[in-house]
């Protein structure tokens, strides 16, 4: 009797955008289409999450977009990582409905692409707003120029050239497709461009890093000087810089709690892991795009405003109202 092999049950069960076609070289030259695939319930909770993310993000989006006063370097760069975040998001949703309805290899790689190419992008816009609060402090004289205008767009056009750049891979032709040796614990993304992501996370989170320790620095001199200027008790001293330190441990420590299990399990697993620590890893990488929004824009008092406006036709009379500086952190 003939031994029937059936199809490795880890493979199947990873999340859909990892999901290879199972179906053998035989069942090319058959009319019926393949079987549906069972319905994952962790797909399910990344498509909400998606769902989630792209509608935090699209209205972030279509306050910058359509507020002429927000043309400015700061919101440029949140607008930058709210479109990132729409994407990643919006990729998430196509990930759901393209695995379970179309199976295609194509489509698989193109849905690949964006959710790297956004997901990079949204890293890379955190950085660059890093990089903009840093000098805004640092060159607090000199920053409302022509020159910081100028290099917002440098940042943001290598952030959004080395994100397609990486995302563009798979779909070129690098992806484990026809070689699952080379396959990482995310197919079909090969085992050496996840450890490239990797990488490059790693480098970004410690600039990230170096960057938040110097502006808290800055941070503590000028609430130190400001008191001294204005007589302040040392209390009140005290309270100012516990409150920027805490707001940049907030900041910081919710891009690492997100980001970090993710790139040390992508250094470290392969596609022989069982498909829930890539679940278990991918989900909290996915909630950093649902918190952006409420640390980078919501708390923006400037675009409270809009909301307000939007929402209730008027602004409350009782709802202050002060423009955010970066000094606020």
């Amino acid at each position: 009797m003939k031994e029937v092999v059936l199809p490795n049950a880890t493979e199947d069960q990873r999340p859909g955008w990892f999901v290879s076609s199972n179906v053998s070289s035989n069942s090319l030259y058959l009319s019926e289409a393949p079987p549906p695939l069972p319905l994952n319930p962790w797909d399910v909770v990344l498509c909400i999450s998606g769902t989630i993310i792209s509608c935090e993000n699209a209205i972030v989006v279509a306050i910058i977009f359509y507020t002429p006063a927000f043309r400015t370097p700061m919101f440029l760069l949140i607008g930058s990582l709210a479109t990132a975040d729409l994407l990643a998001g919006l990729g998430l949703i196509f990930h759901f409905a393209f695995v379970y309805c179309i199976q295609s290899q194509a489509v698989n790689l193109i849905t690949v692409g964006l959710l790297v190419t956004s997901f990079t992008a949204s890293v890379g816009s955190l950085l660059a707003i890093t990089i903009d609060r840093y000098l805004s402090l640092y060159n607090a004289l000199t920053y409302y120029s022509e020159r910081t205008v100028t290099r917002t767009y440098i940042m943001l056009i290598i952030t959004w050239g080395v994100s397609i750049c990486f995302g563009l891979l798979p779909i070129m032709g690098w992806n484990c497709l026809k070689d699952d040796s080379t396959c990482s614990s995310i197919k079909p993304l090969t085992k050496n461009h996840l450890i490239i992501l990797s990488i490059s996370f790693f480098m970004v989170f410690a600039m990230m890093l170096q960057l938040y320790v110097q502006i808290c620095k800055i941070v503590c001199r000028h609430a130190q000087q400001i008191a001294l200027q204005r007589h302040f008790l040392a209390t009140s001293h005290y309270v100012t810089t516990r409150k920027g330190i805490s707001t940049l441990a907030v900041i910081l420590g919710t891009f690492a709690s997100c980001w970090l299990p993710f790139a040390i399990y992508c250094l470290l697993g392969d596609y022989t892991y069982p498909a829930l620590y890539t679940y278990m890893t991918v989900l909290p990488a996915t909630y950093n795009s649902m918190i952006n929004p409420v640390i980078y824009a919501f708390r923006n008092q400037e675009i409270q405003k809009v909301l307000w406006t939007i929402c209730c036709g008027c602004i409350s009379s009782t709802m202050p109202f002060r423009s955010r500086s970066h000094s606020d952190v």
